[in-house]
């Protein structure tokens, strides 16, 4: 039995970001977003613990940079889901928190998972 300690729902993305870790930059979708964190769909996921620094926009919003920690990935299997990675935000500030606000705004047209 999985438990799930998720601080904040989560809400179905159509965007994309930049992921950075050492020599490695990755230009991939988010899957979903919440004020925590995200899951990113790539077939290259990194190892959980490595530290990334991340870059998202959406419309009117300018760029969030935020630094996120690697928290666990999905290899490619089709039973289980996309392939993958879940990053776990780390120490926002105010205003990329506010901007983060915004941009979760704007994608909460779509569904919240889990409700």
């Amino acid at each position: 039995m999985r438990t799930d300690n998720r601080k904040h729902a989560r809400y179905s993305s159509r965007l994309r970001c930049w992921c950075e870790a050492e020599n490695i930059t990755l230009y991939a979708r988010i899957a979903n977003l919440s004020e925590g964190g995200l899951f990113l769909q790539t077939h290259t996921p990194l190892d959980t613990g490595r530290r990334t620094l991340l870059r998202l926009s959406s419309g009117e919003v300018r760029e969030v940079m935020a630094e996120a920690t690697v928290v666990w990935s999905r290899p490619q299997r089709h039973d289980k889901g996309p392939p993958g990675m879940g990053l776990k935000f780390e120490a926002l500030d105010s205003s990329a928190q506010a901007l983060l606000r915004r941009i979760i705004s704007e994608e909460q047209r779509g569904a919240v998972f889990g409700s």
